[in-house]
């Protein structure tokens, strides 16, 4: 019992150290478990992917699990930061590093390439080499435009001309349709696709937002695409930016939305209020909404400024005279029109107001001045 307690203790005064006090692979704080293979700290979500590894890590609990001293002194002379050294020495910096709320592929892969496959100790180049290639092919399945089936479809990545295709067959010549990168994302959405592979990929089309939802059955594959798309975004981007640091341009290489989710909104005239999928972006300064969240294409969207050019948010309390199911509104000001937005929980109205007020608090670009002068659908 004293050697437990002793080596527990040990453990709880590592765990509190620099670099060790996150977990090694997705940054959350206070990590309770560690891989006495790879000498690392781990949170309790990422230990559980490691355990699907078992050639390469064992993890145990560093206050449950008894340790022997030949283990603590190993995690004594290794630690988060030794590790990294390692296993993350030569991380091109379009690779995609997973944060502690990304779904479940993007850590689960992320584990994989550190430390099953070695992808970046720099012993070798393979697979580095395959997510920046001239063409990048993939087969995915992907959701009808109309429809809820999922078909198979061939997409081609090119950093030869900056633009991905999707081809209906295997021999079809020409692409249903060739997406530039100027203005391409790439989203993991799991929970709206319903498929723990599932990826958004948005662009503009004829002005209007469009979605493609896909997925591949391997979690491998469909990273890899995600990570080919950064780096060939990367490639555009610096062919756009000539003076720009590629690490200045890795915020811009693919964006999850500020917050997504449903309110009830009504058009300018006397029309009741329509329940609709909303999904803002602090990239663009864009609300786009949606009739469904699978949708393929926006209803419409509405850029939001600053403050100092009139724009401004709200919240507005009680019923409406135009109906409407939910009773937590929120009121956005534009210089052209204002809209009233109704939520259905106090929560929701309280996030919403949270996210418009970050991005109305940002100072606009260049590139902002001309996206609201282009934008004047939904006003």
């Amino acid at each position: 019992m004293a050697t437990l307690e002793r080596n527990n203790k040990i453990l709880l005064e590592l765990v509190r150290q620099p670099g060790n006090n996150v977990c090694a692979d997705c940054g959350a704080p206070e990590p309770d478990w560690a891989s006495y293979t790879l000498g690392v700290f781990l949170c309790l979500n990422c230990s559980g992917l490691h355990r699907n590894l078992p050639a390469v890590s064992r993890v145990k609990s560093i206050r449950l699990d008894f340790w022997e001293d030949s283990l603590v002194q190993f995690m004594r002379e290794s630690g988060n930061s030794a590790a990294k050294a390692i296993y993350e020495k030569c991380i091109p910096v379009f690779f995609y590093r997973p944060q502690q709320k990304d779904c479940v592929v993007l850590k689960d892969q992320w584990i994989r390439a550190k430390y099953d496959r070695r992808e970046f100790t720099g012993e070798n180049t393979y697979y580095q080499q395959g997510y920046s290639a001239d063409l990048f092919e993939a087969t995915l399945w992907k959701k009808g435009k109309d429809n809820k089936q999922f078909l198979k479809r061939i997409f081609l990545l090119s950093q030869k001309d900056y633009t991905l295709k999707y081809f209906i067959k295997e021999d079809s010549k020409v692409p249903k349709a060739v997406i530039s990168m100027k203005d391409l994302n790439a989203v993991f959405q799991t929970e709206k696709i319903g498929h723990a592979h599932g990826l958004q990929i948005s662009y503009l089309h004829v002005e209007r937002t469009r979605n493609l939802f896909v997925y591949h059955e391997k979690g491998q594959e469909i990273v890899s695409l995600f990570n080919a798309i950064r780096a060939t975004r990367l490639a555009y981007l610096q062919r756009k930016h000539p003076t720009l640091r590629a690490i200045d341009l890795i915020p811009q290489l693919t964006r999850n939305c500020l917050k997504e989710g449903f309110m009830e909104k009504t058009g300018p005239t006397r029309e009741p209020f329509k329940k609709r999928w909303f999904t803002l972006c602090s990239i663009n300064r864009k609300l786009l909404y949606f009739k469904t969240p699978l949708d393929a294409t926006e209803l419409g969207a509405v850029f939001i400024g600053t403050e100092s050019h009139s724009y401004s948010v709200s919240e507005s309390c009680g019923r409406s005279s135009r109906g409407g199911r939910w009773h937590c509104g929120i009121t956005l000001q534009t210089p052209g029109r204002q809209f009233v937005f109704m939520c259905e929980q106090q929560q929701e109205q309280r996030e919403w107001l949270e996210a418009f007020t970050k991005i109305i608090s940002q100072p606009m670009t260049p590139e902002d001045y001309a996206n609201e002068a282009n934008l004047s659908r939904g006003k």
